[in-house]
Order: structure tokens, then C-alpha cells, then sequence
């Protein structure tokens, strides 16, 4: 049996005035809960919907790890570290759904 892939991620609004943090299992169908409203507050409340960057892990307590240290970043850094991956913005979810080796197994 294969490990099941989790991830850390960054969302971003499309002004990149705002992002949000957070780790899942599965990423697609967290994204899809954004995209669609289904997920209230923070999220829904500013329009976060746009993945710009993401880590795979193993195991869902190190994306979590990794979701507490980048949470305590000053947006700077945080900023550097989307960059790194994604230096123009653009929304990864198209790219992140058509990879099936990025996805969970």
C-alpha cells in the first residue's frame, strides 16, 4: 500500500492583498470547498481562492508541521517562499489537477 500523499498549501486572493495557510489530505476537494463558498469565514470572506503554492508530505503531521512554522512567518517570507515556486502568481489549481502524480493515491 502506497502512502497517501498530504499537502501544505498557500491560497491567495486575486489582488494578492491577502493569504491563508493550511494543510490537507486532500488537496483538490479542500480547494474545490474554496472555490465554491463551502468553506465560511477567512476564506469565503476575502475571496481566498487561488493556489499558489504548495509542498507534498508523507505523512499529513509533517504538511502540519510545515503549516505552524510558515503561520508564524511574517508575510515577507512568506512571500519569498510562494515566489521560489511560483514567482509569477498564477493560480496552480489547473496545473495542480491535471498532474495525477501530485495527487493522492
Amino acid at each position: 500500500m502506497k502512502n497517501k500523499k498530504t499537502y501544505f498549501y498557500i491560497l491567495s486572493n486575486k489582488r494578492k492583498s491577502v493569504l491563508y495557510v493550511g494543510s490537507t489530505n486532500d488537496l483538490i476537494k479542500r480547494l474545490q470547498g474554496h472555490r465554491k463558498g463551502y468553506n465560511k469565514g477567512f476564506t469565503q470572506k476575502y475571496n481566498v481562492n487561488r493556489l499558489v503554492c504548495y509542498e507534498i508530505f508523507e505523512h499529513i503531521d509533517k504538511a502540519k508541521d510545515r503549516e505552524r512554522e510558515v503561520k508564524g512567518w511574517r508575510r515577507q517570507r512568506k512571500i519569498e517562499l510562494i515566489e521560489a515556486m511560483n514567482k509569477r502568481w498564477k493560480d496552480l489549481y489547473d496545473e495542480f489537477t491535471r498532474d495525477s502524480s501530485l495527487r493522492s493515491e
